[in-house]
């Protein structure tokens, strides 16, 4: 019956307005009152971090057995935010996955001006984003904290779990459209929850990879600046090589500590160029590594050679997933079973 459901939600998703999309009834809605107490009046002293289409909040509430949680509520001023609140309500609704950022409840009501006011309630990550943790020297009032790199490979294959459960585990892929540092977050066991479906796409037609590769839109490109695929940029449909892509970025930059949009990538050198032509020699490939990497590891002793086969690893996943060509990109599956295996070779 359930699949009967989602078939029938699937094939009337055309005719129906988007105003259809909400969250299931196994959610309690909390209101504007709930949320303006708990947030101490969406103070700035609770603010967690901005983004295109809303802000995120801490919250001192008790809902579902957790004292704390995030609440993302939407600019509904910003040309897209409404349309944003619609997909991820519907993208977090019919997905559940131990590395995604799980949704507690919602809030659709009028602010105390009369305003239209919408907002997503989730679980609060006390650890934060991938992003701060890879560029502490860029986030201001907080202490330095660095990632091993056993955190590291764990938080890549966590996420790369996630992008194959998004890809490949549900009736229905979704695309996430957005895979970046800042939109991981990070448990007290340093879990990898990727979040922000704003951006998502369910791919309705049967998947075939031929058909993804060469499709276009006319619907503006979809991204972060940095970790878009370039096929994005002439006009082709949202895709699952295009998440491949962003993730193989987003790999790059988590064992250099260096961002895609990084002073230094100009001219025709990108991050992923400076990473191929370290990889020509695996001892080079040693001195593109975070420094910050090193330093967090100091008390964790690893063998030399161990350490070198699981980078060479590591950066040949990161390179195949970021071929400017989707044709030449890994599938996620096969990248999450290298990079365990990497993983798995550190160990041992």
């Amino acid at each position: 019956m359930c699949l009967l459901r989602i078939h029938h939600l699937i094939k009337n998703s055309r005719r129906k307005p988007l105003l259809r999309f909400s969250l299931r009834n196994r959610h309690t809605k909390v209101s504007y009152d709930e949320l303006y107490r708990a947030t101490n009046g969406f103070s700035s002293d609770n603010l967690m971090g901005t983004g295109s289409f809303g802000s995120v909040y801490k919250a001192a509430m008790n809902y579902e057995n957790a004292d704390i949680v995030a609440v993302k509520v939407l600019n509904l001023q910003q040309h897209g935010a409404f349309r944003s609140f619609m997909s991820e309500c519907e993208a977090l609704r019919s997905i559940r996955h131990r590395n995604l950022v799980k949704i507690l409840t919602s809030c659709s009501s009028l602010d105390h001006r009369g305003n239209d006011f919408k907002a997503l309630v989730f679980e609060y990550m006390p650890n934060g984003s991938l992003e701060e943790w890879l560029h502490p020297n860029a986030c201001q009032n907080r202490p330095f904290r660095s990632l091993s790199l056993i955190q590291r490979l764990n938080i890549a294959v966590d996420v790369a779990s996630a992008l194959e459960y998004l890809h490949h585990g549900g009736s229905v892929p979704i695309v996430h459209c957005d895979l970046k540092p800042s939109n991981i977050l990070l448990n007290n066991e340093m879990t990898a929850h990727v979040g922000d479906f704003g951006l998502a796409k369910f791919l309705r037609q049967p998947p075939d990879e031929s058909s993804e590769r060469s499709s276009t839109s006319t619907v503006g490109i979809k991204g972060s600046i940095g970790y878009v695929p370039p096929e994005y940029g002439m006009g082709c449909k949202p895709s699952r090589l295009g998440d491949v892509y962003s993730y193989g970025i987003l790999l790059l930059e988590m064992f250099t500590g260096m961002r895609p949009v990084d002073d230094m990538f100009k001219d025709g050198l990108s991050l992923r160029g400076y990473v191929r032509a370290a990889a020509a020699s695996p001892e080079h490939l040693m001195d593109i590594i975070d420094r910050n990497l090193h330093s967090a590891d100091n008390d964790i002793a690893y063998q030399e050679e161990c350490v070198r086969d699981c980078m060479v690893l590591v950066f040949d996943c990161g390179l195949s997933c970021s071929n400017e060509s989707p044709y030449e990109r890994s599938d996620v599956t096969k990248v999450l079973k290298e990079l365990s295996a990497a993983r798995e070779r550190l160990l041992s």
